[in-house]
């Protein structure tokens, strides 16, 4: 069997960060087996879904590096094939017309509550003669599912799971206007797509019930269900707005790399042992479905801030100055040129040790680009008011003559200087750093000089004397 799995988000908003890990979820097992990832969006709900969310959807999949399989699949699309489902089982006697007035369905509700009883249809057109429809009615279409017995499914994450049919009621297939529900599109488009593996949040379980009575009625193969935990925040309770952001396009906003989100979200509700660091080829190599835990994961962003510094750390120098580009654009307010990615490119050794996020990383790179005269700091300023101007100005002096600008050349001239003066190195140091950077913290100051180049630190220094 080739495995098929499919991501199925409702375009109603962003790609929030339960959906993320769902669809990482079905992309690394897809990929573990050489199979299909399959995306469906799921736009039957045609009041709530616009445009802007499905963009949204697809540029947080491809920023994350979940690449589907084929074209997506719009579900509203297939709204023809849905409806022809559900009048074949018309045609086999397994469903039903229902010509209950919205009327008649809210006074059967407030008895039902009234009673204490469970809200349910109570099927009374279950088995009435269609002569007997009132004229002018248009019906809905019921499935007539099984009054007695069980509906089980057997879940690869939540084991055996089993509810009475009696607590299920004759669900709605097709609506009053002709137009499938949720219930039927989804087991239609699973089938017809040939999902084999249905891997989604545990808050669908209640539907998969109805849903394999569909299966069931239209004699077809289930798929395989994994039901996965919810992420919880912090605190313990389901995430939510109030825990922070929760769009995949807000964390990429926030300075975090796609592979460390991809990271931590795998190690959210699935281990492979004590293994923390997990790269996407080691991810696809190790998913299985045995590995999902049952409980909910709490969501922490500190962890995430920690993982995603690792990743910096790792990156190339070329791709971490790819992806800084147009964080440093804006701040600039120009695109780079070409010798400013080379100025970050060889500053980035430096830079990314000491930042955990692409937002730190922009923030500690920018000096570099800045156009002269800098704008100092207070901290920098009142530094270069008191006695730091005079040795910068002899030491300015050294450096116009100096034949090698090197970073080893440079700290030594500097530690000379320094002795030959009676000075502490940092008392020549510091000024140098709020000449060169605007500030009192950077990189080691002679790095930075060396990767400035000679012109650049000369000039930032006569404009300050």
């Amino acid at each position: 069997m080739s495995v098929v799995t499919r991501f199925a988000p409702s375009p109603t908003g962003f790609l929030h960060i339960g959906g993320a890990r769902t669809a990482l979820f079905n992309y690394l097992y897809a990929k573990r087996h050489g199979g299909k990832f399959l995306l469906r969006i799921e736009d039957t709900d045609r009041a709530r879904s616009t445009q802007a969310a499905v963009d949204a959807i697809i540029d947080g999949l491809s920023w994350l590096g979940l690449k589907w399989d084929g074209d997506p699949i719009y579900q509203f699309a297939r709204a023809d094939r849905h409806a022809e489902v559900a009048r074949q089982l018309l045609a086999e006697g397994k469903a039903y017309h229902c010509y209950c007035s919205p009327e008649e369905l809210e006074a059967m509700r407030t008895e039902q509550r009234a009673n204490g009883l469970p809200m349910r249809y109570d099927g009374r057109w279950r088995d009435r003669d269609p002569s007997e429809a009132p004229a002018g009615v248009p019906p809905v279409v019921r499935l007539k599912a099984p009054k007695n017995g069980e509906t089980s499914v057997q879940d690869s994450v939540q084991g055996t799971v089993t509810v009475a049919n009696a607590q299920l009621d004759d669900m709605v297939l097709l609506r009053a206007d002709g137009t499938p529900t949720y219930m039927l599109a989804v087991v239609v488009d699973d089938h017809d797509m040939g999902v084999t593996h249905v891997i989604r949040g545990d808050d669908h379980l209640t539907n998969t019930f109805r849903q394999i009575q569909i299966y069931n009625a239209c004699g077809w193969d289930l798929p395989n269900f994994s039901h996965i935990p919810l992420i919880h925040g912090p605190d313990g309770a389901k995430l939510s707005k109030r825990h922070g952001a929760l769009g995949a396009d807000a964390y990429r906003d926030m300075g975090f790399l796609p592979e460390a989100l991809c990271n931590y979200l795998l190690r959210l509700g699935w281990g492979h042992g004590d293994d923390e660091i997990i790269p996407m080829a080691q991810a696809i190599e190790w998913f299985d479905l045995e590995g999902i835990g049952r409980s909910p994961s709490r969501f922490d962003v500190a962890k995430l801030t920690n993982l995603n510094g690792h990743y910096t750390r790792e990156a190339s120098d070329d791709y971490l100055a790819e992806q800084l580009a147009p964080r440093l654009a804006d701040k600039v307010g120009m695109p780079l040129t070409g010798e400013q990615l080379s100025v970050v490119k060889r500053a980035l050794p430096g830079l990314k040790e000491r930042a955990k996020t692409l937002v730190e990383l922009a923030e500690n790179a920018v000096f570099y680009l800045k156009s002269r005269p800098l704008t100092l700091d207070d901290k920098a300023a009142k530094l270069l008011a008191e006695d730091g101007r005079a040795p910068l100005s002899s030491f300015a002096q050294i450096l116009s003559a100096l034949p090698d600008w090197r970073l080893e050349t440079l700290e030594e001239e500097a530690r000379k200087f320094a002795e030959s003066h009676d000075l502490k190195l940092g008392k020549l140091a510091q000024p140098l750093r709020a000449a060169l950077t605007g500030s009192t913290v950077s990189p080691p100051i002679f790095e930075v000089m060396e990767i400035l180049g000679r012109q650049e630190c000369l000039g930032r220094i006569n404009d300050i004397l």
